[in-house]
């Protein structure tokens, strides 16, 4: 697993601002499309939803 990860830093180093632009556009577009083939599931948990959402958005705000 740290090898993994050593690698996949390594490749992040390489990448530009449109690189990252393009990673997240897909990560967006995931999220989307995996919203639309679960809404019934993902509407049973909507709370939960928007707990892990709000943490995650206050743990980046935090370490930017």
């Amino acid at each position: 697993m740290k090898v993994l990860i050593q690698k996949a830093l390594k490749a992040a180093r390489n990448f530009t601002l449109f690189d990252y632009a393009g990673f997240k556009t897909a990560l967006i577009f995931l999220g989307v499309l995996l919203g639309a083939y679960f809404s019934e599931f993902f509407l049973k948990y909507i709370t939960w939803v928007w707990i892990i959402f709000i943490l995650s958005y206050l743990w980046i705000m935090y370490r930017t």
